[in-house]
């Protein structure tokens, strides 16, 4: 599959939101489903039905409106009880499955970091518990300026408050000046709908690496305003 960009995406831009899971962060594949469910005391046979209730519970959970006892209550199968350790298994063998990424975008991100002066915003949906987890990471503090979680918002993406709170974290560009990469199209819509470019993002990092070879380079940002080249 190949990535769609918005009609602007020629256009060079000076700031750069992103999303984690799907873009930076790989999906897990059905073993780590598998493993997760077994746990929660699901078998291998009811593995669909374990993941329809995870996605059910999961946009509460990503907005920081429940919290990760509240969200496994109803998803634990089993007679194991609910205790503290059970709980604390079920959370770091959920954020696992969340924070692996891939090496071809990181290159990518590094290369473009070294050549471009522009500010860099993780925008992602993420219980609190995976946003520590990525934020305790080398390449979030090496390649972010900041990062941005639906938990500590309240809301999950695509609610343009979110991508309003990224641009803030991003100092206020001009959205029209900003590119955003998503792996949900419903997501780059609502960034579109606020003027920015987009990258939709489906898995072709050479059209990633074609894209963020756009952004302002550290030399014309030295330029002084109203200075020709």
């Amino acid at each position: 599959m190949t990535s769609q960009t918005s009609t602007a995406s020629r256009r060079p831009f000076t700031a750069l939101i992103l999303d984690h899971n799907g873009v930076i962060g790989v999906q897990p594949d059905t073993g780590r489903w598998e493993n997760l469910a077994d746990l929660a005391g699901w078998s291998a046979a009811h593995l669909s039905e374990f993941q329809e209730e995870f996605w059910k519970r999961r946009e509460a959970y990503d907005a920081g409106a429940v919290s990760p006892r509240e969200f496994w209550t109803s998803m634990v199968r089993g007679t194991r009880p609910l205790d503290d350790t059970f709980v604390r298994e079920l959370t770091a063998t959920d954020v696992s499955m969340w924070t692996g990424t891939d090496p071809a975008v990181l290159e990518i991100l590094y290369g473009a970091r070294a050549a471009w002066d522009v500010p860099t915003v993780l925008l992602s949906n993420a219980p609190l518990c995976v946003a520590d987890a990525l934020d305790r990471s080398d390449w979030r503090r090496d390649l972010m300026s900041a990062a941005v979680y639906s938990s500590q918002l309240g809301l999950n993406k695509p609610d343009l408050k979110a991508y309003e709170a990224a641009l803030a974290a991003a100092g206020d560009p001009d959205p029209g000046d900003t590119l955003f990469v998503d792996d949900r199209r419903d997501n780059c819509d609502a960034a579109a709908a606020l003027g920015m470019s987009t990258l939709h993002y489906q898995g072709d990092a050479a059209a990633l690496a074609r894209r963020l070879s756009q952004g302002r380079s550290r030399a014309a940002s030295r330029v002084p305003a109203g200075a020709s080249s």
